[in-house]
Formats: C-alpha cells, structure tokens, sequence
C-alpha cells in the first residue's frame, strides 16, 4: 500500500492553499465569469487575505475564536474565510438556507465572536459585520500567516444532519494536506488546468473542489457569477476554455436533457455529493465524448474513495480503508459491510464540537466508522449499498436500496427511481420502487426486469409511477419524503 508523506510543520492552511503567490503571483487564480471577467492573480488574491487578516486582527476578533460566514454568494466569503485561517480565526461557512431560528440555535451551540452576515439577525450580544463593513475590515498592512501545529483546528463544517441534529465538524489545518490525494487520484488537476465549478462561493463544495483545491494546484479556479441558471453552465465552459468541469449528478442529469454545446477544451467532469446514475454518466460521455469521475466522501474526511481513468471507485493511494462486519472484523470480498477510514488518516476530523460521545460512537478499534455501507467486487471497486439507517427490512430481510436502484435503473425509459421500505399493511413490510418517466412504464415487464436481476427477497412488490422525487436545493434526493408520497399515491380516493 502506497505511504502518503506526513504534513510539514510548523504548517498554516491558507499559505498552503496560497503558495503560488510566491511561485507565479502574475498568474490568473481566479476568474469570475460576468461581464466583464473578473480576475484575481495569485499575487493580488494573497494580498487580499493578508489584508483582510489583518483587518479580522484589528477589529479585536483574537486567533482561536470562532465567527460565522453568512455572506451570501460573493467573492467575500472565500476571501474572509481564508484570511480567517491566515491569521489563526476559526471560520465556520453556514448556510443561507437555515432559518433565523435554525442559526440561533448553532450559534448558542458554538458561540462564535463575530457573524459575518447579509440579513439582519436579533442576537444584540453577537457582533455582526454586513456587506458593508466589509471594505473597512481590508487594513493597509499584511498580516504574517499563523504558523503552528498542522493538527490545531482550522475551521468548521456542519454535516447534513442524516442523525437528524447537524453536527459541527471540527477540521485541522493538516486536512488540506491530505486533500493533495484528491488532486492527484480524483481531480487530475495541475497549473495547466482551469477548472469551472458548477456550485456558488458559499457552498463547500465550492469552497474545496471549486477553490481550494485548483489553487493549492497552480491551476486557475473559474465560477459562475451570482444568478447564473444552470443551463448555461455548458455555454460559459466552451466560452473560457475550461478543462475540468465540478458538479453534482443532479446538473448534470438536467445539462444531459438538452443538446450540449462543442466544448473541445472540456478533459474530463467530476461529480460527488451522492450517487452518480450510470444513465446520466453514460449520456455526458455521448454528449461530450469525455468522461465523468466519481468520489465518495463526507464531512468528517472529505473524498477519499474516487474514480480515474480505467478504475473504478476506490480509495485514493494513501488512504487506509476497510469494510467492517457488525463486531469490527473485516468482511469477505463481496460481502456488504460498514466503510471505514483509518484513524491516522490526515483529513480525518479532530471530532465534533460539544458532542464528544458522537466521535466514540464511530471509533471501532483503529477505524473510524463513516456510517455508510458499501461493498467491494472482485475487480476491486467499491460499490456503495447505502447509509447505514437507510437499510430496509422487507419480509425480514436486510437489504440495501441502492442495489435494488442500481439494478432497475437500466430498464429502458425511467428517468429516476427511488426504492424505500413501505407498509401497505400494519403487519406488512414491502420494498415499493417509486419512478419517474416520460411515458407510461409496462410494469409488469419492470417486474420481470427486476426478477432477471435480483433475488426475490430484493424484488420491489409495488411500483409507482411520481411526476418527479422530492428533492432539496441542492438536487439530492430527500429520502425520508418518499413514503408519504407513495403512501398517497396508492390511497384509494
């Protein structure tokens, strides 16, 4: 198994996300796709965080305290986030979707000293910056990077909240390190590429795979301006000569249902976020002759499992993973089991603010638990069979809804499926599949399919044929929604 080299210290994340400044300061960074282009070389781009650091210094927020980012899609937030990091601030990016409610609740929980934010907010003890403090925060002087240890905290991220309560993910300044496996096994990036991401500055996606990731690279990052609809993502990636596309399979299954643009420059796409269709990999390949990248990862570590050329997923070179029965041991090839990374591994979280008992929960020995199921084939790919409390139980059985998915999604004209546990009775428990499609399905001939291709106990009893799958913002598929929708949809009127 291949070593990954340990990370230098003493180490600052933002001067490793910012070295070329030193290398090639002339070089473009970033570029925002308005009108005009936007450009930040990587000399003007560290100046500006060095700046704004300084100003973070001089506005009394000290090294070691927390603040908020809630600034909206705006070039702001990057750029306050990692002078945050420069100068030793602890920034945590929250979403503009929680409610006013929502955020006073994460804040009572971690208590940051400041809230950089573009609505108003009633917390009269929180000090708050606007939009327009924002020009006053950039000083005239540069602050010095906060060298330290690569293992002190950095910044924090919520989960999606799968346990119902989002959890603060508290990351080390090491965790950028670690991501140079992402660049090289799942990214392929270098100072040569430009790579347009599909997502907004405040998204952290964005912020990793959109940002972070092509400037610890010397590549050159390109974003979409604020309000620009997904369908011209295409258009601005054959205007600017992008290389690498970013994106989740939600754009690119609806970039996929209409005629796509030449893009002679475009390499190869990469998606994360939750499980790529093979219908929607296969018609970006027809459409534009390349090839799509997959990576699974989460919160707590970023991707470490990802695609390449002739590979299927897999754990990047340098990570140590493993499938896990329920007592800890590992399981035979092909066998379905709990995923784990090793504790050891340099982006694995320092833990969960406020919640200590939730990291015990995942350690198993040298392991941590991701709380994802997957298997191993025996060409050596991982395929994921689900979250571990998405597991359902028809008839008794144990069975993962990403391998009955998987299976019936090659049945010729569905576009999306879902399958979820259904109790069409009390005292009964089914597999029901829940469809989309154009025209009507013969299902009968989707039961057969099913039947050629899986064992009975894995066989959906019931069909149901929905206008579309519950969705959240961001196009991944709300789960937990669908069985009241297929409970109305089989309801007698």
């Amino acid at each position: 198994m291949e070593t990954f080299a340990p990370c230098p210290a003493p180490f600052n994340m933002a001067a490793h996300v910012l070295q070329w400044a030193q290398r090639t300061p002339d070089k473009v960074a970033l570029e925002v796709l308005s009108d005009p282009v936007e450009r930040w070389t990587y000399g003007a781009l560290e100046e500006r965080v060095l700046n704004v650091g300084a100003g973070l210094l001089g506005a009394g927020i000290a090294p070691g305290e927390i603040i908020f980012l809630r600034l909206g899609n705006v070039m702001e937030t990057p750029l306050t986030y990692l002078a945050a990091i420069a100068v030793g601030i602890v920034p945590v990016p929250v979403s503009a979707q929680l409610t006013q409610r929502e955020l006073l609740k994460v804040i009572e929980r971690l208590r940051p000293a400041a809230l950089f934010t573009d609505e108003p907010l009633n917390a009269p003890d929180l000090r708050l910056f606007t939009p327009s403090d924002m020009p006053g925060l950039i000083a005239d002087t540069r602050a010095d990077y906060a060298m330290g240890d690569p293992n002190r905290l950095a910044y924090i991220v919520f989960t999606s909240g799968t346990s119902g309560t989002p959890r603060a993910v508290q990351h080390a300044h090491r965790a950028v390190w670690a991501r140079q496996m992402m660049i090289r096994d799942w990214e392929r990036i270098g100072p040569e590429d430009r790579l347009l991401h599909g997502g907004d500055f405040n998204w952290t996606y964005t912020m990793g795979t959109g940002l972070m990731d092509p400037w610890a690279a010397g590549a050159t990052a390109l974003i979409k301006p604020a309000g620009t609809p997904v369908d011209a993502l295409p258009g601005l990636l054959a205007d600017h000569g992008a290389t690498v596309l970013a994106t989740d399979p939600g754009v690119l299954r609806r970039l996929c249902r209409n005629t796509l643009p030449p893009m002679p420059t475009l390499r190869h796409s990469l998606t994360a976020g939750w499980a790529l269709p093979e219908t929607v990999r296969e018609s970006w390949r027809v459409a534009t002759g390349t090839d799509v990248y997959e990576a699974f990862g989460q919160s707590e570590v970023s991707t470490f499992l990802s695609e390449g050329p002739g590979r299927g997923l897999a754990p990047q070179r340098g990570r140590r993973v493993a499938i896990l029965d329920e007592a800890g041991d590992l399981v035979a090839q092909g066998q379905t089991g709990a995923l784990a990374i090793h504790r050891t591994d340099p982006g694995l979280t320092l833990g969960y603010a406020g919640d200590e008992a939730a990291v015990a929960e995942r350690i198993r020995g040298e392991w941590f638990l991701t709380g994802d199921l997957f298997r191993q084939d025996e060409s050596g790919t991982y395929r994921f069979a689900g979250r571990n409390d998405e597991i359902i139980n028809p008839g008794g059985f144990r069975v993962s809804p990403i391998e009955v998915e998987d299976a019936l999604s090659t049945f010729p004209g569905i576009t999306e499926l879902a399958v979820i546990e259904h109790r069409p009775k009390p005292d009964t428990t089914i597999a029901a599949c829940a469809y989309v499609s154009a025209d009507a399905i013969d299902e009968a001939a989707l039961a057969a399919h099913a039947e050629a291709n899986l064992a009975r106990y894995k066989q959906p009893r019931l069909y149901v044929r929905l206008d579309a799958l519950p969705r959240n913002a961001n196009g991944k598929l709300i789960r937990k929604a669908l069985p009241a929708l297929v409970t109305a949809a089989t309801s007698d009127p």
